[in-house]
């Protein structure tokens, strides 16, 4: 469960996530959750408190010989069982007898590896809080920033750039609550033994499964069922959701970065090399290793999904499944977030070359302003024809969309040229941009400050 997404020839920083599902940190998890087996039983009167103090004292992964560990996992080739004959080694008689008591190797490793994917958790809401800070201060800035809106690839109404950013705060936003409110449902303890059936601890199961759950912070299954994965395929499609919005903002700026749009330019330190061979590049890099990298997150869902199908009560062909898409989503995941918080807080935009975009259709992009104007007077259905003869005409004849508007009739009756002129700004046509912008900066800012304490 580890791994390199992306080049470590970056100097975007990790991070931390590869740290996370190293497998001396995952043993190490499953540690605390045999300690803290040990310790609800005790408290429930199964174990000695003084085996429960024994193991607790010695679950730590730099006490035990890693030797024996390996030689072990060499030996047994099975993912738990060589660590807990070392950690009952460790302990020593007479209360070494008492590890693992009533468990199974999924009670142990899932709990395990939920407490890992909490500190994932913790680390995307950091990151998460950072580009919402970062992007609030860019929606400020860019609030009354005019720009080509575009629909198909084609030019529009105007907007503001401003009005862009604000998309991509309350896209992220959502997600970040789709996080948190997955949490009840994600983090929960298991412990009903061999097939889930509570036989090895009968009664006392439920009770020591939930002791368990508040000693990890967590909550308690109901049915602590080794087949259920619903819970673990959620989380991976949220990780899948915020991954498609930030490869939509990387695409985003990769487009208007290219050298026909050059509205923004994502953070090009000096010393940036972009070709070998061509010295003029500056290329998207930043956003390319986004683009890459939420790909990456994105195939992760269907291998969740299909790790839901779990043969009767369990089948460690879909546990291997799930605990890969699980990690290879986490560490892609921390990659992007580190990486689209450089791109908002580093990048430059060129209000002239928007603006210059802008006008590249001589007023068309103002055909709607026009035609409304104008529907005021002779219907709307009507308008548009006018306005769709004298626009197709400007685009397909090369003329001038205010001259032609100007030589009809239709229009000249309603209104003067310098009424058109006017209609014809697109600076003015900009709706409600720079104020949902406003909005979302503040909105942003405070969802920031939650995901930061």
């Amino acid at each position: 469960m580890s791994g390199d997404t992306l080049p470590t020839a970056t100097r975007i920083s990790d991070p931390g996530l590869r740290a996370l599902y190293r497998q001396e940190n995952r043993w190490q998890a499953w540690l605390d959750v045999e300690a803290a087996l040990a310790r609800a039983q005790a408290e429930l009167g199964i174990i000695p408190a003084t085996a429960a103090e024994a193991i607790a004292a010695k679950a730590r992964l730099e006490l035990m010989e890693r030797a024996r560990i390996d030689e072990g996992f060499v030996r047994t080739g099975h993912t738990l069982v060589p660590l807990v004959w070392e950690l009952g080694r460790i302990v020593g008689e007479p209360h070494g007898g008492w590890v693992h008591w009533g468990a199974t190797t999924q009670n142990i490793t899932q709990t395990g590896d939920l407490l890992v994917l909490r500190q994932a958790h913790a680390t995307f809401f950091k990151q998460i809080g950072s580009v919402l800070f970062a992007m609030a201060d860019l929606a400020e800035r860019t609030a009354d920033m005019p720009m080509a809106g575009r629909t198909h690839g084609q030019h529009a109404v105007p907007a503001t750039f401003g009005y862009k950013v604000a998309v991509w705060i309350d896209e992220l936003m959502r997600h970040a609550d789709r996080l948190r409110e997955a949490g009840p449902r994600l983090f929960v303890a298991m412990l009903g033994g061999g097939a889930g059936t509570f036989a090895s601890l009968g009664q006392q199961g439920p009770p020591v499964q939930q002791v368990i759950g508040r000693l990890l912070g967590f909550g308690s299954m109901r049915v602590p069922s080794r087949a259920l994965g619903d819970h673990l395929a959620e989380n991976i499609c949220i990780l899948g959701l915020l991954a498609a919005t930030c490869g939509k903002i990387g695409r985003e700026v990769y487009t208007l970065m290219k050298t026909e749009f050059g509205e923004v330019e994502e953070p090009v330190p000096p010393g940036t090399v972009g070709s070998s061979t061509m010295p003029q590049k500056r290329n998207p890099k930043l956003c390319q290793d986004i683009i890459a990298a939420a790909a990456e997150v994105r195939s992760q869902v269907p291998l969740a999904l299909e790790a839901m199908t779990t043969e009767h009560e369990a089948d460690r062909t879909t546990s291997l499944m799930m605990d890969a898409a699980e990690a290879r989503a986490c560490i892609a995941m921390g990659d992007i977030l580190a990486r689209l918080d450089e791109v908002m807080r580093g990048l430059r935009v060129d209000p002239k070359r928007m603006r210059a975009n802008l006008d590249l259709g001589s007023g068309l992009i103002m055909a709607e302003a026009v035609m409304l104007d104008l529907g005021a007077a002779i219907g709307r259905q009507r308008a548009h024809d006018v306005v769709y003869d004298a626009a197709q005409a400007a685009f397909v004849e090369g003329r001038s969309f205010s001259e032609l508007l100007a030589d009809d009739k239709r229009v000249t009756a309603h209104m003067d040229p310098k009424a058109i002129g006017k209609l014809l700004d697109p600076t003015a046509y900009t709706g409600l941009c720079a104020d949902m912008a406003r909005d979302a900066a503040w909105r942003a800012r405070a969802a920031a400050q939650e995901l930061q304490r």
